[in-house]
């Protein structure tokens, strides 16, 4: 690297730094702590579909433009998933986690990071097949009050369902998926009773703190996208919301291993990377 690229490359962080305090100061939203190598690809590219040449132009224009600040945020936001994903983690919550929720008398879920709701509308017909659905609660929360909106639809393309359907049944579904939407137009509109009981709010998970406690906690592959200090925290606000015995699930590429609180819990299903608080 040269001289000048050295340079080039310090003022680029610096205005990387300068933007993110920015929209933190001015909006609330903190991208400070996230993994750098992907956040600078999202900010550059959103520079350039604003026509901008520099971090220091997109800084600017998310200042005095509030829109912008709303491309941004799905710029950044994690909107990657799909219904009964990973269909192995499904059948091992299914065998390894709800025989003890079972037992309790009320059940409270936080699916942290929902997106556009395919996860939660997953477990809600998981938990509607274990009977546990009418005495359970699930709080499905992310920062983007977009998805958050397209999740209380309850609607999905229709063009994904033929995968969710296969999804379902490797995830050991035990009734006919087809019966639980309807098709309008290029959507499936999931039954309205599936979501009942389910509270949708928004939440920062870098900035905002705990606000109940659950028997279960689902965060898969959120936290890939943190860097390290920003993790711990993460990893620290779940430790606060659940008792003893809740059980925390994460992403395949994410783990306890090594972090603040790996001491606190025992592996469930390593391999899906599901812990108990012990």
């Amino acid at each position: 690297m040269t001289e000048a690229d050295h340079h080039d490359r310090e003022l680029e962080e610096l205005e990387l730094e300068l933007l993110l305090e920015a929209v933190y100061r001015r909006y609330g939203y903190d991208f400070r702590g996230y993994a750098r190598a992907s956040l600078r690809r999202r900010l550059w590219r959103r520079a350039d579909l604003e026509g901008l040449r520099s971090l220091s132009g997109l800084q600017e224009r998310v200042l005095h433009d509030p829109h912008c600040l709303e491309r941004l945020l799905a710029d950044l936001s994690i909107n990657v998933t799909a219904m009964f994903r990973d269909p192995t983690f499904h059948q091992a919550l299914r065998r390894d986690v709800f025989p003890e929720l079972r037992t309790h008398p009320f059940v409270r879920v936080w699916v942290a990071g929902c997106s556009t709701g395919e996860e939660v509308m997953s477990i809600a017909i998981a938990l509607h097949e274990e009977g546990m659905l009418d005495r359970s609660r699930i709080y499905a929360t992310d920062m983007d009050a977009d998805v958050l909106a397209r999740a209380r639809t309850g609607g999905f393309a229709l063009e994904k369902v033929r995968d969710y359907t296969r999804n379902y049944l490797a995830a050991g579904g035990t009734d006919s998926f087809s019966g639980y939407y309807a098709v309008t137009g290029d959507q499936a509109v999931f039954d309205p009773d599936l979501l009942r009981t389910v509270v949708f709010a928004q939440h920062n998970l870098a900035t905002d703190g705990s606000f109940n406690e659950f028997n279960l906690v689902i965060c898969r592959n959120v936290l890939i996208y943190f860097g390290r200090d920003l993790q711990d925290r993460v990893l620290g606000l779940f430790d606060e919301s659940l008792p003893r015995r809740g059980v925390l699930a994460l992403g395949r590429k994410e783990t306890l291993r090594g972090t603040a609180i790996e001491e606190r819990y025992e592996p469930v299903v390593e391999a899906e990377r599901i812990y108990r608080r012990s």
